[in-house]
């Protein structure tokens, strides 16, 4: 009688095998394994700086590890560089996308595939796989004139253009309403299931209890644990994540005098790039003491009103005002001298210069401080003391007040770029995205942050299309879309899934 023979042991899509990292002052990776089987959507979970992104560029080719070994579909390989782990059939999502800006989402998407195509039938495959997995995209735009959200659109169609086998995607999930995430997430099960293997980066717990089938947990460059996340809670996930409880914020009540400080009367804006997004009789208070949020998809308007707020782009007089004054005509240095503070989504290029010091970076906004001058010139002596107590204050963990911007994790970095604002003392705050990429623990403490300096008397903006943080933080919340600005309603008045439902639901009107 013959013995039937037991199935040979499926291999691991990647296993990683005591790779390390290391740079200047820093182990990036500590001695990390990992290991990720066909089909299986697997979770990277760690704050700012635990070495997620660095072991994610090493198998993606962008990083070279300087010790260990990375073996795919049972074959050690070496990853020279992103074409061949493109080859081998691995895609990536970067958080900060990897796009060249003078070109359209169809030749972007080019660069990245082998061999010859046509770019007319391309820009055919792009719009269906677009529409397919809910993520809409015009073949022929510039990128340049696309919003973070699109920018982001662009990437994760690149990718499943390229049928791959593993799919790395850093923080996908962070500009989409909850309709849009519960298809991204069927499309993620639906590649599952069909063999793709995932390892997905996130700061939301609770989509990685929803999604993920196991999680390797990371801290200070090292592995300290592995769990399934569905056995988990969010609080448990957090633990593992950061050593601690997760803080709760806490928004006092405010006691002070509820005056508008910024207004926006009938602000209107026409852009004359087709492809952008124009504003519409838009209409806003924000009061002393409180925080008031926009929500929206990205492409509605959000750049252009930013804009109009923050003095890039001139308005008449009367449509911004600031304790009553008029201020539409003033371009943003001279808001910044009437107690304006302003932190943009892209930190990194246009709230930070990478290349400049963090000291010199707290003077690029701060400059205006009296403190800083010593008879009539700025003291590099004071910058490098106020940087340093900015550092401090809101614990930025970096190599000192000499680090160069760059070198910061997005985390520490928006900690940063929102200290500088705060030290300055406005009177208004607008803050865009103020936790874009960013680990609960620092999302937590950037919320606090702004919860404290709302209730000291600030008035505070927040446009983000985080609607969990919207609704931890704000007092009365809106919406944008196809720009225009709904009447900003008390957070108790109204719930996530209709605000969803009215951001994407007024967005196929104005369409």
């Amino acid at each position: 009688m013959s013995v039937p023979l037991s199935p040979p042991e499926i291999p691991p899509r990647l296993a990683l095998w005591h790779v390390t990292k290391r740079y200047p002052g820093v182990v990036a990776n500590d001695d990390v394994s990992l290991a990720v089987m066909p089909g299986e959507i697997h979770a990277v979970l760690g704050e700012n700086g635990a070495g997620k992104s660095t072991l994610m560029k090493i198998i993606y080719g962008a990083v070279q590890a300087d010790e260990g070994h990375l073996v795919w579909n049972g074959q050690e390989v070496r990853i020279a560089n992103p074409a061949a782990a493109r080859h081998l059939g691995i895609g990536m999502v970067f958080q900060h996308f990897q796009l060249f800006d003078t070109l359209t989402v169809v030749e972007n998407i080019a660069l990245a595939l082998e061999g010859r195509f046509d770019l007319k039938t391309l820009a055919l495959q792009v719009r269906a796989v677009s529409e397919k997995y809910g993520l809409p995209l015009d073949p022929q735009r510039l990128v340049h004139s696309l919003s973070v959200g699109e920018r982001q659109r662009v990437e994760i169609v690149r990718c499943l253009l390229q049928n791959p086998q593993l799919l790395i995607l850093d923080e996908p999930t962070s500009v989409l309403t909850p309709q849009a995430v519960r298809k991204l997430f069927d499309t993620l099960r639906q590649l599952a299931s069909e063999g793709v293997s995932i390892l997905y980066i996130s700061h939301k717990l609770d989509e990685i209890r929803e999604l993920c089938d196991r999680a390797t947990v990371m801290r200070g460059g090292k592995v300290t644990g592995e769990t399934d996340p569905r056995q988990e809670s969010a609080a448990s996930l957090a633990r593992m994540m950061i050593g601690r409880e997760l803080p709760v914020c806490s928004a006092p009540p405010y006691h002070g005098e509820r005056r508008p400080v910024l207004q926006v009367q009938g602000l209107n804006f026409r852009n004359e790039d087709p492809f952008c997004a124009s504003l519409f009789d838009v209409n806003l208070s924000v009061n002393a003491g409180e925080v008031v949020g926009i929500a929206g998809i990205s492409g509605n308007g959000q750049a252009e009103l930013l804009a109009a707020l923050s003095g890039e782009q001139v308005s008449r007089p009367d449509a911004v005002l600031i304790e009553g004054a008029p201020v539409g005509h003033l371009h943003a240095g001279q808001r910044r001298n009437r107690g304006l503070a302003f932190v943009p989504e892209e930190r990194l290029g246009r709230g930070a210069v990478p290349a400049m010091t963090l000291a010199q970076n707290y003077l690029l906004t701060a400059h205006r401080q009296p403190s800083l001058r010593r008879h009539g010139l700025i003291s590099r002596t004071r910058a490098r003391e106020f940087a340093a107590r900015c550092i401090e204050r809101f614990d930025v963990r970096c190599n000192g007040v000499l680090a160069a911007a760059r070198s910061l994790s997005g985390g520490n970095l928006q900690k940063f770029i929102v200290g500088r604002e705060v030290m300055q003392e406005p009177k208004v705050m607008i803050v865009a995205q103020p936790t874009w990429g960013v680990d609960v623990g620092a999302s937590a403490f950037l919320r606090q942050t702004l919860l404290d300096i709302a209730r000291s008397g600030v008035a505070v903006l927040v446009i983000s299309e985080e609607l969990e943080e919207l609704f931890e933080i704000c007092d009365r919340i809106g919406v944008l879309a196809g720009g225009r600005l709904s009447e900003p309603v008390p957070r108790e008045e109204t719930d996530a899934e209709q605000i969803g439902l009215l951001m994407a639901g007024t967005q196929q009107q104005a369409a």
